[in-house]
């Protein structure tokens, strides 16, 4: 019980810093997720970055991306997915231990060893999600920037397997600003969801 209540405390994981998917109870967590773990059969997946505040549909950033996802896609089509320092969890599981007992924001980790050590550990958990549902879902729709961004593009890459990435490259680079300390800026940025919207919308006109 200690190590939740320091998770909860602590801004950058549990109570000796330790970034959630060096923790063996993720690693647990998502072995159970793509092996035994019964994925519901879905026309859509859209893939959308955890969240500080838990559980993750709780979160703002949650609440304005299902605005979005309602807004673009049939109710019922589409199977959200999170994906990030969490691993990757289908967000019907998000309050199953540890996906609602750790607090955790890699944009504030300034060490790039944790950055390069994220991407070897996420992008393998994303090929090996999307591997396992390749045949569950239809179509696919990543919301992400940043690392979670290549992760999610180096899977994408090592699978062969399809996923529409938003927002758009273009989109950012206009948004970009190289002197902030997020310089992608936030995916709560209207641009941004506009290309999410559009993303989703096409995806399920395909």
């Amino acid at each position: 019980m200690k190590d939740r209540d320091d998770t909860e405390r602590s801004p950058e994981g549990r109570g000796d810093g330790t970034p959630p998917f060096f923790r063996p109870e993720f690693e647990e967590a998502f072995r159970f997720i793509v092996g035994a773990y019964a994925v519901r059969p879905s026309e859509l997946a859209v893939f959308l970055p955890c969240s500080v505040q838990k559980p993750y549909s709780t979160s703002p950033s949650h609440r304005k991306f299902d605005e979005v996802i309602a807004a673009a896609v049939p109710a019922g089509k589409a199977h959200v997915v999170v994906f990030g320092t969490c691993g990757v969890v289908p967000r019907e599981l998000e309050r199953m231990y540890p996906y609602a007992t750790y607090r955790y924001n890699l944009g504030r980790c300034p060490d790039p060893i944790v950055h390069r050590s994220f991407l070897r550990i996420e992008t393998p958990r994303i090929a090996a999600y999307l591997e396992k549902t390749e045949d569950i879902y239809r179509r696919r729709v990543a919301y992400c920037l940043g690392d979670f961004r290549a992760a999610m593009t180096a899977a994408v890459e090592r699978t062969a397997i399809p996923v529409t990435i938003a927002p758009a490259e273009e989109t950012i680079a206009a948004c970009r600003d190289p002197s902030a300390r997020f310089p992608d800026g936030s995916l709560n940025s209207r641009a941004y969801l506009l290309d999410f919207e559009r993303a989703l919308s096409a995806a399920v006109r395909r």
